[in-house]
């Protein structure tokens, strides 16, 4: 993630988004650098507009996260189950008020 952090952070600089920058940024945050990993990213970010890719990602990412929140209210609504009211004849609430009131 370190990777495609560096890119994002270079694309909203405004800044070409090339092995020396990527490798330049991930350095000054002190990570170890691997090479490969930064040709890798370099590679797959090659004709993808970012701008559409980021509005992609948002747009999706909102409709995916309102089913699992839905699916997850009744699991927890089940999950605690409602106090049982319990059944109270006419002579026990009598004399429960009987024992209040003398």
């Amino acid at each position: 993630m370190m990777y495609i952090y560096s890119a994002m952070v270079l694309y909203s600089a405004g800044k070409e988004i090339t092995e020396d920058a990527v490798s330049a940024v991930l350095s000054a945050a002190g990570v170890s650098v691997d090479a490969a990993k930064v040709k890798a990213l370099i590679a797959s970010l090659e004709g993808v507009d970012i701008k559409e890719a980021i509005a992609n990602a948002s747009v999706a990412a909102a409709p995916a996260a309102a089913p699992a929140a839905a699916a997850a209210a009744p699991a927890a609504a089940a999950a605690a189950p409602e106090p049982e009211e319990e059944a109270v004849s006419e002579e026990e609430a009598a004399a429960g008020l009987s024992a209040l009131f003398g």
